[in-house]
């Protein structure tokens, strides 16, 4: 799969040490995965959840992290959405969320 916004990954990480190896690990079995469904996630990523409208989180750093990605199955596509802490996950709504640093309330 292609990564859209590796960027914003890599900018993450250095505002929180600790979480580069997590979040490089992830890069790669995304990069090395070709999903055609969300069932192809959860056979990789058993505690993934799957959102409506292609949406789905990632647990991170032994879920001290969750990360948001929309995919393009068609396309081979990840788009990141949000990267944060828990706590700022709790902070967004997932599902409609534009960009890590466009964090939407939650209603």
């Amino acid at each position: 799969m292609r990564i859209i916004a590796v960027t914003t990954l890599r900018a993450y990480w250095l505002r929180r040490p600790g979480t580069e190896w997590a979040l490089r690990a992830w890069i790669g079995e995304v990069q090395a995965a070709r999903w055609t469904s969300p069932a192809d996630i959860k056979a990789q990523f058993r505690n993934s959840s799957i959102l409506p409208g292609r949406r789905v989180v990632f647990n991170i750093k032994g879920n001290e992290h969750r990360l948001v990605v929309a995919v393009a199955y068609a396309f081979g596509a990840v788009y990141i959405k949000f990267v944060g802490t828990h706590a700022e996950y709790d902070a967004i709504r997932a599902q409609t969320v534009v960009h890590t640093s466009n964090k939407e309330p939650k209603s």
